[in-house]
């Protein structure tokens, strides 16, 4: 029968007492002079029939009551005995031991004994274990109450919820009550060999230190109760801190609390200080005097302006013609924006040909059309796409068989390659014949601004259009003699404003002659280098800039037969950074100062001032020009003082652009440092 505190037990663990029925219950006896002779009528003898049987040979002892036992009298020769020392009755009762009880469940009839008794023991059988004697202490002559608790207290047996079955509560210790039924057995009583004393001598007193050690048995049940204990305490802190935490809701509950909203993000040119102080011409020109005076930069020309009032603080041979490399993109912007629907997009359209089966693509003036899928990142943000185009084909044609594909390329005149262009610009990635049909700008890589150009870009969009319609023939061919064919898809480009910007960032040659194509067909002129470069003159002629001494042959910068005056990129920056809308041209320009890079940000200047010209990162907004012997930089820079300076530096030295770049980034550096009140 399991006892207390074993791990399979199926009533909870209560506090243990000790109790008198046990194996222990040999118990050392004092040394007296009264003996007894015992015959076996207990209910203890009882049990200890009941759980040792003798063997069918021998006869059982004959019952007796206490009636029966005798002082004095001899065993017979049947029933030899042994004489013990018992106890005087007025003895009292030994401590109980709480080992030996936590091992009983069952409680005994306690019986006493005379003052002298014998113990019948049975004749020696054959080889058998001698025989054994069991002595049981002698108890009150009445059941009485558990006896005190010990100066010690027990160790406190803690339940721990087990998965079974709902257990029943915990109820407090019960008297122990006399047990009629014969106990369950129990552990063999300890044999007393027969070559033993006659007279069993008592035993000393036990130690109690002795007691109080734990039996080897004992070892296994109490590693387990310190796991139980521990399992308690983890148990006991999670419910602790699910509580205190709200872990499991509740009114209250932690709870979750939403992201502040996102801050407002301006995307316009912040306002500077009206107040701002103007710094003077001699301040300006002192603080400029080392920088400008570089031999790297030699021969410079520059100027720098005050918006608000259209004076020059600064001016070194700013009337003078200087190559301005992509810093002429300023000019065609600029015209653009001046003479342009800010809003307008340029359409490519495929239209059903004269023959059947045949369709037409109509080059629209587009290179920012996409060949990469929807939702790819170019370097024209917000194209259209080759896949939408085709798509809508097919979807026009309803199955129809398409046997041939051919591109009209009549919106633009001329040639497609400019006076003064390189060969080898073309696969050196800076530019790509122009034609009003092409893709990524002419790219084989079109997520780099630099990657090298394709000679044929109408032949290769067709092709990716016909592949995409399942066609294999494709030819250049007019568009159809009907002054209506019926439209089979339609895409169009990023609106202008965005294009402007898009080609000042990033100083996109194909896309800057492009718009200025469509600047001379608005203005009346041939969509050529000729026309276009005709129709920006006129249009900011018109505008009342000042173009003595501008000769340029494409829009660009690409050529280096372009030579502008510094005092004409000056001028235009002024008009687009004045603080306020008396000018009627500046409402139209402004979208010009956003599109100009940001030092160290952006665009062209992303990757610049970081070393020398590091004061100027971030507050200096210009625009970039490089050839071979040309380097330019205009833009407007806000100093210390919050005075918003416009400029322009041009420098036709034939110094590696790796030692005139950074002088030009000083320069300009200078002025956000200056504060030349």
């Amino acid at each position: 029968m399991p006892g207390p505190g074993d791990p399979d037990s199926g009533a909870p663990d209560e506090l243990s007492w000790p109790t008198e029925d046990d194996d222990s219950g040999v118990f050392e006896i004092a040394p007296e002079q009264q003996t007894v002779s015992l015959s076996g009528s207990t209910a203890d003898s009882k049990s200890d029939a009941e759980q040792n049987p003798k063997p069918d040979t021998e006869p059982e002892p004959k019952p007796s009551t206490s009636s029966d036992v005798k002082p004095g009298p001899k065993a017979s020769t049947d029933q030899p005995t042994v004489t013990v020392p018992v106890p005087p009755k007025a003895e009292p009762t030994p401590k109980p031991d709480p080992q030996s009880e936590a091992r009983s469940e069952q409680p005994t009839t306690t019986v006493p004994l005379p003052p002298k008794a014998t113990v019948p023991i049975p004749p020696k059988k054959g080889p058998f274990d001698p025989p054994t004697v069991k002595v049981q202490r002698p108890r009150p002559a009445a059941p009485k109450p558990p006896a005190p608790r010990p100066a010690d207290p027990p160790t406190m047996r803690i339940q721990v919820p087990r998965p079974q079955p709902k257990l029943p509560p915990l109820s407090p210790p019960q008297r122990p009550q006399v047990q009629l039924d014969p106990p369950p057995q129990r552990a063999m009583p300890e044999r007393i060999p027969a070559q033993a004393e006659a007279a069993v001598e008592a035993k000393p007193a036990p130690d109690t230190a002795e007691l109080e050690k734990t039996p080897k048995s004992r070892k296994k049940p109490l590693l387990l109760v310190g796991a139980l204990v521990l399992v308690v305490a983890l148990a006991g802190g999670a419910v602790f801190a699910a509580n205190q935490l709200e872990w499991f809701g509740g009114a209250a509950a932690l709870t979750t609390q939403p992201p502040a909203p996102p801050a407002k993000v301006s995307l316009a040119v912040k306002g500077v200080a009206k107040d701002a102080p103007t710094p003077s011409a001699s301040g300006i020109k002192s603080a400029l005097s080392g920088p400008a005076a570089v031999g790297a930069l030699a021969p410079l020309t520059g100027v720098v302006i005050d918006p608000a009032t259209g004076t020059a603080l600064w001016q070194q041979g700013d009337t003078t013609p200087a190559i301005p490399a992509s810093t002429i993109k300023i000019l065609a912007a600029a015209a653009a924006l001046l003479s342009l629907d800010h809003t307008a997009q340029l359409s490519t359209k495929v239209v059903q040909g004269d023959t059947p089966g045949t369709v037409v693509v109509i080059g629209g003036g587009d290179p920012t059309l996409s060949s990469r899928p929807a939702g790819t990142t170019t370097v024209y943000p917000g194209a259209a796409t080759l896949d939408d185009l085709a798509a809508q084909v097919k979807a026009a044609t309803g199955g129809t068989p398409i046997t041939q594909v051919q591109f009209d390329l009549s919106r633009y005149a001329g040639e497609g390659v400019a006076p003064g262009w390189d060969p080898l610009d073309i696969p050196g990635g800076s530019v790509t014949p122009i034609v009003p049909f092409m893709t990524d700008g002419g790219r084989q890589d079109t997520q780099n601004p630099d990657s090298p150009r394709t000679a044929t870009p109408a032949m290769d969009a067709a092709t990716g259009l016909a592949q995409r319609l399942g066609v294999g023939n494709v030819v250049p061919g007019p568009a159809p003699t009907n002054a209506n064919p019926k439209v089979l898809g339609e895409v169009k480009s990023a609106p202008v404003d965005q294009l402007v910007e898009n080609f000042m960032q990033i100083s996109d040659n194909v896309l800057a002659e492009a718009v200025a194509r469509e600047v001379a067909k608005v203005n009346g002129q041939q969509p050529s280098f000729d026309g276009a470069a005709k129709a920006v003159r006129d249009v900011l002629t018109k505008n009342q800039f000042d173009l003595a001494g501008a000769t340029f042959v494409d829009a660009s910068g690409l050529s280096p037969q372009d030579k502008i005056p510094a005092k004409l990129l000056g001028q235009i920056l002024e008009v687009a950074a004045k603080p306020d809308a008396s000018d009627p041209r500046t409402a139209k320009l402004r979208p010009l100062l956003t599109a100009l890079p940001v030092a160290g940000g952006s665009g062209t200047l992303a990757n610049r001032y970081g070393d020398v010209a590091a004061s100027g990162k971030g507050w200096v907004r210009a625009k970039t020009g490089t050839l071979t012997g040309a380097n330019s930089l205009a833009g407007a820079v806000v100093d210390t003082e919050g005075k918003l300076l416009v400029f322009a530096f041009m420098s036709n030295s034939p110094e590696s652009k790796d030692v005139v770049r950074p002088a030009l980034d000083v320069l300009a550096a200078t002025l956000r440092g200056c504060g030349c009140a």
